[in-house]
């Protein structure tokens, strides 16, 4: 990997880590088009730059996540997090598997899409607008459409929480807030897993190319959850269902007509 490529998937890291779209879905296929997709290190990279999209919500939410006094907001995390990581840990291969598969990831890409353009229209009427009023129940229920994103790489993690938090009466405004929340002990778990395993991968390039690629990560995702909240609030899902098909759609045709996107 060369530091035009680490940027490029920094990028799409940063642009689509907090979207409903799938980060980890477009990192494998991007890498797998620039030739990349087979290196341990570049796999290794794609987790681990998720600690420059946390340390963006840390910084964005800084009130929030240091406000010591409101230990409430801890306990729902923690709360939450459970499922992902339990589900997470006893399916590691499996996931592994699955994300070296463009056919599976464009199937999950499609039918995500597909629940997209409706789901504005299933949940009406929410009654949550801020995360205080979020039981523990209701971060529990949350935590467990997780796992969905964890068993199905390219559904996106975003879209689940999300969508979880819209099913337990939130706003769309609330409900992708605790998403991000939600998403910094989640990240942080799976790239401390993943760098503690690929270890021996960190000499003093790579330690260059994973600090590069957090700083891009973490610029860019600033930009992209400041956008998304208010893109969200006024025009939903509808979007993003489409972008999703289109992707899918894609990544099939390559793949059935011969573009070897196997090399994952």
């Amino acid at each position: 990997m060369n530091y035009l490529q680490a940027f490029i998937l920094a990028v799409i890291e940063g642009l689509t880590e907090f979207l409903p779209v799938s980060s980890t879905g477009h990192m494998v296929i991007a890498s797998a088009v620039m030739g990349i997709g087979n290196d341990e290190f570049v796999k290794l990279f794609e987790i681990a730059i998720q600690l420059g999209a946390i340390l963006a919500v840390v910084v964005l939410y800084w009130k929030k996540f240091f406000d010591f006094s409101k230990w409430q907001f801890y306990v729902k995390l923690l709360i939450a997090v459970i499922p992902a990581l339990g589900f997470g840990y006893l399916l590691n291969d499996f996931i592994d598997d699955k994300l070296g598969s463009p056919v599976f990831i464009a199937v999950i890409l499609l039918i995500g899409g597909i629940v997209l353009l409706f789901i504005d229209k299933m949940f009406k009427n929410p009654e949550i607008h801020h995360e205080a009023d979020i039981t523990n129940m209701s971060a529990f229920k949350i935590g467990c459409f997780q796992v969905l994103a964890v068993v199905f790489p390219g559904l996106s993690r975003s879209a689940a929480t999300i969508i979880g938090g819209m099913q337990q009466k939130l706003t769309r405004h609330a409900a992708a807030e605790f998403s991000f929340f939600l998403a910094v002990p989640t990240m942080c778990a799976a790239t401390g897993y993943k760098l503690l395993k690929g270890a021996h991968l960190l000499n003093g390039e790579n330690i260059k190319l994973l600090l590069f690629g957090n700083l891009i990560a973490f610029i860019v995702a600033i930009i992209a959850i400041k956008s998304f909240i208010g893109f969200l609030s006024k025009h939903g899902f509808r979007v993003f269902g489409y972008y999703r098909i289109v992707i899918g759609v894609v990544i099939l045709a390559l793949y059935f007509s011969g573009i070897d996107l196997t090399v994952l």
